[in-house]
């Protein structure tokens, strides 16, 4: 189990990315959801010991985390939201120098981990290929094989298939999935979809706090009979906005479909099954709406 406990950032410019985050993740996959901002990033980097927090602790099962970065990197696999790559190095060697970074150091057992992982990303048989040159799927698929190597008990994946096609997601959904059997996985994002099809616990992130923290299902479960929804024309949504307390609102063949939630119904409104998007928004705004009233 990884337990996180009071952890605040102020970075050295004022900004405090993170503020008393406390949080518990057990094997499987955990979502952490928060928009832009939130603070995702700089908890994800804390947590894989590449920055230090201003305070607070983190265990994983018996380590303390702050004080032994080096036996948490043993069994810890990242994936960053951006990573770069050398030009021209094939998908075989470039894992094959990482693993060696790694401490693979027997040569034998370096090859079978290497095309072992290759093969378990769907990315063997382009393992003679530039890794420079692989799509933005095939580029993530290859960041997981890199994050698995030494055979991690700890994954962390921060903004994994953003600018994915769907086909892409797809995959890697499957592949976070079937890892998530063996193994604590943390996954960063902003996409509620991801976390809804593939989380059995989540938290939102909001401001460097965790706002909310739960199961996704009994999260949505507490929001029905309180969400309603309308079809609106921009002017009509924009004039219903200023009066009612709207979570969320797209648009829909040029029309605004809007969100509220609200103990009784609106007029004009229909009831709707909640879902996680309405979840998140709705945390959101409440935040700010504490923050405006503080």
């Amino acid at each position: 189990m990884l337990t996180i406990t009071n952890i605040s950032k102020t970075y050295d410019n004022g900004v405090k990315a993170l503020n008393n985050v406390n949080l518990k993740v057990n094997k499987g996959l955990f979502g952490l959801l928060g928009p832009n901002g939130a603070g995702k990033s700089s908890l994800m980097r804390t947590i894989a010991t590449l920055q230090q927090p201003d305070q607070g602790s983190i265990r994983f099962d018996n380590l303390d985390v702050l004080k032994q970065p080096n036996e948490l990197r043993q069994r810890l696999g990242y994936l960053p939201q951006d990573f770069g790559v050398y030009p021209r190095v094939s998908a075989l060697d470039l894992l094959d120098h990482l693993a060696i970074l790694k401490g693979l150091s027997n040569k034998a057992e370096r090859k079978e981990a290497v095309e072992g992982l290759l093969a378990h990303t769907n990315l063997f048989e382009h393992r003679k290929k530039a890794v420079s040159g692989f799509s933005g799927g095939m580029r993530q698929r290859f960041g997981i094989a890199q994050a698995l190597l030494g055979d991690p008990d700890l994954l962390i994946v921060d903004e994994p298939t953003a600018g994915l096609d769907p086909e892409e997601r797809n995959r890697f959904h499957n592949l976070l999935v079937s890892l998530g059997e063996e193994k604590a996985i943390i996954l960063s994002t902003h996409i509620v979809e991801d976390v809804s099809e593939l989380c059995l616990n989540m938290a939102v992130l909001g401001n460097g706090q965790i706002l909310l923290e739960g199961n996704p299902l009994d999260v949505t479960a507490d929001l029905n009979g309180k969400i309603w929804r309308k079809l609106a024309s921009k002017k009509e949504a924009d004039e219903l906005e200023e009066n009612l307390p709207v979570i969320s609102k797209r648009l829909l063949a040029g029309r605004t479909v809007l969100h509220v939630m609200a103990d009784s119904q609106p007029e004009g409104f229909e009831a709707t099954d909640a879902n996680l998007e309405d979840v998140y928004f709705s945390t959101l705004h409440s935040a700010r709406n504490n923050q405006k009233a503080a």
